[in-house]
């Protein structure tokens, strides 16, 4: 195409962004329109796609990071002949593919990014991916808004595209010097983002966004950049072609109020087919070689206590030497979590974000796009400054497999802002999670396997503490199961812990015992999704009484979820929850548990309590006996 042609392609671009908009009365119109010459050039002469195969392994990737210009995104689909007008003009409708910011139910869309400051994050770690793990020559695009360039997890972004030198990535910041509500923080600037990024060992290029030579010269300048990223540093014009929203402020997220006016001065171009142009060769992703009969390790009964974390380390060393596809993630604690297992026997699967929990999520959201199963190890406080990663990982169907480590008062002395008292709640609020949190080194090897199968976002919490061998290694454990670790004809009551507090729950049941009190004890290792046919069983043979223990706040926790499952049965439960009621401090963790009420004195007392009152059912079936 020639710069006129392209010129016009750019206008046909904010039409039908326009156009989208105006049938939905609602969407971003002005954040596309100030990009439309950017994505025009990129669709003309750079992009290699192949939209009638987006699963082609070679094919580019292009993430929008300003993902509320969804309107550009359905316009440019509309010219490559992806969708239909149809599609276009049923924008942001129920039931609609076609959303208010992008999401993979699109198959041309690799992530959702309506988060803004996450695309970028993520476009580096799929360009990694295709150095460190393809070994494909695919090149990866980011549009970013400037906005979204005051988020943290852009610089975290911009600090590792440049350590790993990722030439294959060029990121193009669309300065519009408008945001929400006024001036951005550094209006058109476009030093102040070129000096920042050269810091991080970018090479930067500013351009006027708006100028097609000048857009088409910095891309093929940044393709020929070799052993660093690049940033294109558009000045552009929010709202660009319309006298209505040029340069307007307070007309962000907002139709045209006249958008025949508008598309009348953007020459009312026709639609235009722009044809991409497809990734050469016939390349296939490299493959790592794995033995899947590689054991795996397995721990003695009454051998000497071995912690969660360690077995979580050693499972997944042994997890990816049985498979190829699976690779690790660390947030420079893998001498903690035991991720440097997984460096002693396949480094060349084992990614370093050091402390950018930010980016540590992003990397493994990145390499699932591409199809390898990541896990993402760090202490379980600390995932809480990556939530809204997770959060959005759902929203993109991620697979991503997560460890958290050193959760809870038994990690001791630390203090309170090492211990994890809400990482259950905050796993357990996501769509379709799993969450488990095993008490033995031989359950936690199975789930860590589990976990590799399922096709989701799942979270394994792991002790500090080293803990006693329960089970053999030939148990299996299933995701949505549970595990009576004692039981007898005559339980007067039933003890629930999962980790840490499973086994203060069998030392309660010992000392109940000698009282003549007894005990089942149920090891709840999944607590998304919960085995509610083991507790409903137990709740009925134990006449409703309940005591569950947890190290953890009370809100979101273990007692919590198993309140909520029992809530509208029948037959209901009376349940004593004990879990983490104050802001702990420093101490032994045998002094904290006691200190917090969840350790083997609070469980049998409330035990005790339970067991003088009665049968505790409360439902038509109890009233009637």
């Amino acid at each position: 195409m020639t710069n006129e042609e392209i010129h016009q392609l750019a206008q046909r671009l904010r039409i039908d962004s326009i156009r989208a908009a105006a049938a939905a009365n609602s969407g971003h119109p002005t954040s596309s329109m100030s990009a439309a010459d950017l994505m025009a050039v990129l669709m003309a002469r750079h992009l290699h796609y192949d939209y009638d195969a987006p699963e082609n392994p070679l094919n580019d990737h292009l993430i929008f990071s300003k993902g509320h210009a969804s309107p550009l995104v359905y316009s440019m689909l509309l010219a490559a002949g992806a969708i239909s007008d149809e599609d276009l003009l049923s924008f942001r409708r129920f039931g609609s593919r076609f959303e208010g910011h992008p999401t993979p139910i699109l198959p041309w869309v690799d992530v959702a990014t309506g988060s803004l400051g996450q695309g970028l994050p993520i476009a580096a770690a799929i360009a990694l991916c295709g150095k460190a793990l393809d070994h494909l020559p695919y090149r990866v695009w980011a549009l970013c808004g400037d906005s979204e360039m005051a988020e943290g997890s852009i610089w975290e972004a911009i600090e590792h595209a440049g350590v790993w030198g990722l030439d294959n990535l060029t990121a193009i910041v669309d300065v519009n010097r408008l945001g929400q509500r006024g001036e951005t923080m550094h209006g058109w600037d476009l030093g102040s983002y070129s000096r920042r990024a050269q810091a991080g060992g970018w090479h930067t290029i500013e351009i006027d966004g708006h100028d097609t030579a000048a857009i088409d010269a910095a891309f093929t300048e940044a393709a020929a950049t070799t052993g660093r990223p690049t940033m294109v540093i558009a000045r552009t014009i929010k709202g660009h072609g319309a006298s209505e929203t040029a340069n307007v402020e307070g007309k962000h997220g907002q139709p045209l109020r006249d958008p025949g006016k508008a598309i009348e001065e953007l020459g009312d171009v026709a639609p235009i087919r722009v044809r991409v142009a497809s990734p050469p060769g016939d390349a296939k992703p490299h493959e790592f070689t794995a033995d899947p009969a590689s054991p795996l390790p397995a721990y003695e009964l009454g051998a000497a206590p071995v912690a969660t974390r360690l077995a979580f380390g050693q499972g997944l060393a042994a997890l990816m030497r049985r498979r190829g596809d699976v690779v690790a993630i660390d947030g420079e604690v893998g001498n903690s979590t035991h991720l440097e297992e997984v460096v002693k026997q396949t480094p060349d699967r084992y990614f370093e974000t050091y402390i950018a929990e930010q980016m540590m999520i992003a990397t493994a959201i990145g390499f699932q796009v591409r199809g390898w199963t990541p896990f993402a190890a760090t202490f379980a406080a600390f995932h809480s400054r990556s939530y809204d990663f997770v959060r959005m990982a759902v929203i993109s169907r991620a697979k991503l497999c997560l460890n958290g480590s050193h959760a809870g008062v038994s990690i001791g002395e630390d203090g309170p802002s090492q211990m994890a008292l809400e990482d259950l709640a905050e796993f357990r609020a996501l769509g379709d999670s799993v969450v488990l949190y095993p008490s033995d080194p031989n359950q936690t090897v199975k789930l860590v396997q589990a976990m590799a199968e399922h096709d989701g976002i799942s979270y394994l919490r792991s002790t500090r503490a080293a803990l006693p061998t329960l089970y053999g290694p030939d148990e299996e454990f299933r995701i949505g199961g549970s595990r009576i670790v004692r039981e007898s004809d005559d339980d007067q009551v039933t003890l629930i812990g999962a980790g840490i507090t499973l086994h203060e729950a069998l030392r309660a049941a010992d000392a109940l015992a000698a009282e003549g009190i007894a005990a089942r004890v149920i090891d709840l290792y999944s607590v998304k999704p919960l085995d509610m046919e083991t507790l409903t069983a137990a709740s009925l043979a134990t006449g409703g009484r309940l005591v569950v223990a947890e190290d953890h706040w009370p809100e979101g926790g273990i007692g919590e979820a198993i309140a909520s499952a029992f809530a509208d049965a029948d037959e209901r439960p009376r349940i004593a929850r004990l879990a983490v009621s104050h802001l702990p401090g420093s101490g032994k963790p045998a002094e904290l548990l006691a200190d917090c009420g969840i350790d083997a004195d609070a469980i049998a007392a409330a035990a005790r309590r339970l067991a003088e009152l009665g049968p505790q059912l409360a439902g038509t079936a109890a009233e009637a006996s």
